[in-house]
């Protein structure tokens, strides 16, 4: 699925560090599926900074292999479990949520200014949901972890992504060569010393095909067949 980012800049590389936290979210990378949203983020974040607002192209490998790596929470539409997350999100003493993905509508400012009304119990839960039933259709998704980061890519770059080329065969070979589980192997792939070096472009191990990686990484995690 091809989704966008709208900011003051091009992104050449995402850095979570520099993510603003106590977003709808939470702290992470946003996109969104539709380009007049990120175009109409951009123009207003661009403006924030005296330049030209500009928006990043990206593909989202939205897969079942996605689902498996990845905690994902996915809301189809304004609901009260999305309100509740997102106040939990927006509120600097909330608690922190676990998932990698999170995707779903957006509290823009018309929506942020009647859940401040909720909050202030100037309107009942029951009518803010109400109302939301009339609101324009808008999406976000968040990008919360390193590891989900794996399933982003820009559009134009011609290299395949480290999730379809590297990981997933990977985490399959690990299954079918040690009988461990899907989620166990992804997470000794995934929390390896291998894995983390694969992100620092000097080596260049991310160049390499996969079966020298997973070489490297039975190595490291001391196992044979």
């Amino acid at each position: 699925m091809k989704v966008y980012h709208g900011s003051y800049m091009l992104i050449e590389e995402i850095d979570l560090s520099k993510a603003i936290p106590n977003k709808d979210f939470g702290k992470g990378f946003y996109v969104t599926k539709f380009l007049e949203q990120a175009e109409s983020w951009a123009k207003i974040i661009g403006k924030r900074h005296k330049t030209e607002g500009f928006v990043t192209e990206f593909v989202f490998y939205d897969t079942e292999f996605t689902e498996r790596l990845c905690k994902v929470k996915h809301f189809e539409t304004y609901n009260e479990e999305w309100l509740d997350f997102v106040v939990e999100n927006r509120n600097p003493f909330g608690k922190m949520h676990d998932y990698d993905i999170v995707e779903g509508p957006v509290a823009n400012d018309k929506v942020q200014n009647r859940i401040s009304l909720y909050l202030d119990g100037v309107i009942s839960k029951a009518d803010f949901l109400e109302e939301l039933k009339w609101h324009e259709d808008t999406h976000q998704i968040c990008f919360c972890t390193l590891k989900s980061l794996l399933t982003l890519q820009r559009t134009d770059r011609k290299q395949f992504s480290l999730l379809s080329c590297i990981g997933e065969p990977i985490v399959e070979k690990l299954v079918a060569d040690f009988g461990l589980d899907e989620q166990t192997a992804a997470d000794k792939f995934f929390t390896s010393t291998v894995f983390a070096e694969l992100d620092d472009k000097k080596n260049e191990l991310d160049k390499k095909d996969w079966t020298e990686i997973y070489k490297l990484l039975l190595s490291e995690l001391k196992l044979r067949k």
